[in-house]
């Protein structure tokens, strides 16, 4: 069972910068990807943001050019750099893993319990 846990999430005003943390007990570099969602009330789940241990990268449109994922594998750490945010960034922001479990099987998702995000002035 790999569990996940994120922090840095809080309050920030419009055009501010925020870093999440995602710690992992598994070992990183067994993990085939890992990345963000967030949920906003009363909206879907929607993907903001993934690495691969390729490190292939994939961002939302709406975050592209302000946010960066990336991932420490020495600390078994992934991280969110949001930049310039705005109030529909708002949100519960959940971090995921992605593993392997045999050929031919599909991939296995892990979930955090996720930290908030709110910007407003």
């Amino acid at each position: 069972q790999v569990q996940l846990v994120e922090s840095g999430g809080g309050l920030v005003q419009p055009g501010g910068s925020l870093r999440l943390s995602c710690a992992t007990s598994e070992n990183i570099d067994d993990i085939y990807r890992m990345g963000w969602y967030r949920q906003a009330p009363g909206k879907q789940r929607d993907m903001v943001a993934s690495i691969t241990n390729g490190d292939t990268f994939k961002y939302a449109d709406s975050v592209k050019g302000r946010f960066a994922v990336s991932r420490d594998n020495t600390k078994n750490m992934l991280y969110l750099q949001m930049n310039s945010l705005n109030p529909e960034d708002t949100a519960v922001y959940l971090c995921y893993a992605a593993i392997f479990t045999g050929p031919s099987s599909p991939l296995k998702f892990y979930w955090g319990q996720g930290t908030q995000v709110t910007v407003s002035s």
